[in-house]
């Protein structure tokens, strides 16, 4: 049960009170770290990262104006500051052509999808999140894991919800490519 909404500790720091940044640390650092870690898959560059992120959010608190949800504003600092670490380091992806991206038929994904939740079908899983690219890799986990909604992977992102959508449906056929490849090695 939480105590005091997001809402409520930010007016405090905002007035002076620091110590309650603490109580938003405490609130939101593994959900940060969790995501920033699975986007730039590397531990200690994601601890690095979940820290840059508090620091640039204790430093910017004063210019949140609540036109969205404080967890949004934060995954969108989290979002952009991962996405721009993983784009300095020249990453290496598994690259798609585009021809097959469209001969992916939406239902074969829905039924693959639907199929039985293994250890096998998740390991797979996440070897295919690991080869797509960063900024992918992060809207299909906001998405799925973190539950975030079309409009908030929008604010988060800074796209319009109809391209979100758009990405979400190429990423899952990305990801059944990838999968179907894998099952067939």
């Amino acid at each position: 049960m939480e105590l005091y909404s997001d809402t409520y500790y930010i007016q405090r720091v905002q007035a002076g009170d620091e110590a309650c940044f603490a109580c938003l640390v405490d609130r939101y650092s593994q959900s940060i770290f969790a995501l920033v870690n699975r986007i730039v898959q590397n531990r200690e560059e994601a601890e690095e990262l979940t820290q840059d992120t508090w620091l640039k959010v204790f430093a910017h608190l004063s210019d949140f104006r609540q036109e969205s949800s404080f967890s949004t504003w934060l995954y969108r600092i989290a979002y952009n500051l991962a996405i721009s670490a993983t784009r300095r380091r020249r990453q290496e992806y598994l690259p798609i052509d585009e021809f097959v991206i469209e001969q992916v038929i939406e239902e074969d994904v829905e039924q693959w999808m639907g199929q039985g939740s293994d250890k096998a079908r998740l390991a797979h899983l996440e070897t295919a999140l690991g080869l797509l690219p960063a900024d992918d890799r992060a809207l299909i986990l906001l998405f799925y894991w973190q539950q975030k909604t079309i409009e908030e992977l929008a604010e988060i992102t800074g796209q319009k919800p109809t391209n979100v959508k758009v990405r979400l449906h190429r990423i899952r056929k990305k990801l059944y490519v990838i999968l179907k490849r894998m099952e067939d090695e």
